[in-house]
């Protein structure tokens, strides 16, 4: 099967967030629910539509992937989350970028 051109491919966007919570929690936990928050926030389909995938998650931050149209509608859902376990926490966005490579070197990468 041949893979699909470019310009034909859907376009994505990464949000870099921090998790600032009162325990740690696993990626699972996070993707668990950031997806209940926007199905809950957007209903089914909308969030269907944002295509919202974690993509990583290490030492309290990570990266979310989005269709680049549904931008403001994830960072809405992420924005509705409170609490992970039971327990209160929030996902900080970072910022937004159009690659991997760059919301990593611009958002995740340690100062120093």
């Amino acid at each position: 099967m041949k893979r699909l051109l470019p310009s034909l491919r859907a376009k994505k966007r990464y949000l870099a967030f921090e998790l600032i919570s009162e325990e740690p929690a696993s990626r699972s936990d996070i993707v668990k629910e950031v997806m209940s928050s926007a199905s809950f926030l957007l209903g089914d389909i909308t969030t269907s539509d944002c295509d919202i995938k974690v993509l990583g998650f290490e030492n309290g931050k990570g990266i979310i992937q989005c269709s680049h149209t549904k931008v403001k509608e994830t960072r809405a859902s992420i924005a509705a989350l409170t609490r992970i376990n039971g327990k209160r926490a929030t996902l900080h966005v970072l910022g937004t970028s159009g690659t991997v490579k760059r919301a990593t070197e611009k958002f995740l990468q340690d100062e120093g």
